[in-house]
């Protein structure tokens, strides 16, 4: 294919500086977290290769610190490739390959560029092919981005939520349904709907860690294992437990785990589910805390920055809002993903980069973001009581109680009689004297309507 121009400061070598000149599509590069998982994979590789009598000891050694380095991040900006490239992402996989194979040459005495004495194909691509190699990455980079980053992060966020649930316990509100005033629930039950709400993602997100720890390294080129022992995919997965304390094994079927990106469809389906329930939660608080004067108000957000910049002393939900705008982009990524895992052509998928870039990219926004609106929103929410308990009073919905002895109709034509007086249920139920005073006291308590009649 003819030479290629490669800088002297260049890590990588001529099949990387093609692909940078092929792919000048987004500017987008890999994440980090992929890179990460490249590199576990060749240290651990070489470690294998080694133990299976494929690789001498000091070039074991030398591309085992040269992995290392990548995985501390130390190569980053050697990582230029765009992510619309081959769609099974064989650059990238090139691109870590003359990385560390020119890293380890160095540390062994050799000239960069020379391919001597390491070489990228020959002893860091050993056994493997970029058709392994980057499905085993999107699921080793995905589950210790879940697992470190975004598990955690949910987990805090459903104790913050409880702990509101319990501090608002007896704070009673007027529930809505329709966007209307229905009968009371208190602010602490709201908030316990909510900690479910999370605590679901969190049992949903677990379960597909389950697919995600089958990795593809072994298969090689179409799932068959060419031009590798048959103990490497075993080994592999065994080499990489150790090295992360996180469990993996060979895939079950590395037809399935070559061919298709089900897995990675499914945790994406599942991280939408949970961009879609806190896009709820955000949106719910934003709503409650609106205001303060014109808006419901019914619980106070904490003021994180000047909200305006022609209205002084106004301030907004902005955690709610950077938290909405993060749960859109996740569904916008899950739908890409989606079209990603409709790539798969016989052996292989040819959408490997991208699904690799949105599924990352979906776990670290969410996890980022989760960490916000914990810190900086739900810590700090408290209650407006005088402003909850104002709601419920003059509302329609408090006929509801009196309808079960009163009867549905009657209910009904007082509700309608205070919406056209402007007074209140109470005050129209006492006029026409429908019951005793005593009696609409104890039918019409607020706090009794949040739970089931005993």
């Amino acid at each position: 294919m003819g030479t290629m121009q490669v800088s002297d400061d260049a890590y990588y070598g001529a099949q990387t500086q093609r692909a940078v000149e092929n792919f000048p599509v987004s500017g987008i590069t890999l994440s980090p977290s992929m890179i990460k998982a490249l590199g576990i994979i060749k240290r651990s590789a070489a470690s294998v290769n080694h133990k299976l009598g494929s690789l001498d000891e000091n070039r074991k050694n030398a591309i085992v610190q040269a992995a290392d380095e990548v995985i501390e991040g130390k190569f980053n900006g050697q990582f230029p490739i765009d992510i619309y490239q081959t769609g099974s992402g064989t650059s990238s996989n090139m691109n870590s390959n003359e990385i560390i194979a020119n890293r380890a040459s160095e540390l062994m005495g050799g000239k960069i560029g020379s391919k001597e004495p390491v070489h990228p194909n020959d002893h860091v691509n050993f056994g493997q092919s970029s058709n392994d190699v980057i499905p085993t990455a999107i699921h080793i980079a995905a589950t210790l981005e879940i697992k470190g980053s975004l598990l955690p992060a949910l987990t805090e966020l459903t104790k913050e939520l409880k702990n509101k649930s319990t501090e608002f316990a007896s704070v009673v509100k007027i529930g809505r349904t329709h966007l209307q005033d229905a009968t009371p629930i208190t602010l602490g039950q709201e908030f316990s709907g909510y900690a479910q709400m999370v605590e679901n993602g969190i049992t949903r997100l677990t379960h597909s860690l389950q697919l995600l720890s089958e990795l593809a390294q072994g298969g090689t080129a179409v799932g068959t294992g060419i031009n590798t022992h048959h103990k490497f995919g075993t080994l592999m997965a065994a080499e990489i437990s150790d090295y992360t304390g996180v469990s993996f094994i060979e895939a079950a079927n590395h037809f399935e785990a070559q061919g298709a990106q089900d897995a990675a469809v499914e945790t994406s389906g599942v991280l939408k589910t949970i961009a879609v329930s806190l896009s709820k939660i955000a949106n719910d608080i934003r709503w409650l805390g609106s205001g303060p004067r014109a808006g419901l108000g019914e619980i106070i957000l904490p003021a994180v920055q000047p909200g305006s910049s022609i209205m002084p002393g106004k301030t907004n939900p902005v955690i709610c809002e950077s938290m909405i705008q993060v749960c859109a982009q996740v569904i916008g990524n899950d739908a890409a993903i989606t079209h990603g895992g409709l790539g798969g052509v016989f052996e292989l998928n040819l959408m490997l980069p991208m699904i690799a870039h949105n599924l990352t990219n979906s776990i670290t926004i969410l996890a980022n973001a989760v960490k916000m609106f914990t810190d900086k929103l739900v810590t700090g929410l408290k209650a407006n009581e005088q402003k909850c308990f104002g709601y419920i009073e003059g509302s329609l919905a408090m006929c509801t109680s009196l309808a079960p002895v009163i009867g549905y109709d009657k209910a009904a034509a007082i509700a309608h009689k205070a919406y056209e007086s402007g007074k209140t249920v109470r005050e129209i139920a006492l006029e026409e004297k429908v019951l005793t005073p005593e009696a609409l006291a104890k039918l019409m308590n607020p706090e009794s309507m949040t739970k089931p009649n005993k």
